[in-house]
């Protein structure tokens, strides 16, 4: 078992905050890019 220290991190597209691996998104992390429903649906912020 690993520490939440130790785990991945990625930066959403559309609030640019940081957010971390789950177990949910083991399989496909490597196309995970938001940090929720919410930003998903609203797609990658213009900034």
């Amino acid at each position: 078992m690993q520490k939440k220290s130790d785990l991945p991190s990625k930066v959403c597209l559309t609030c640019a905050r940081p957010f971390n691996w789950r177990k949910k998104w083991e399989r496909d992390w490597e196309n995970v890019r938001y940090c929720s429903d919410r930003c998903r649906q609203a797609g990658p912020s213009k900034t």
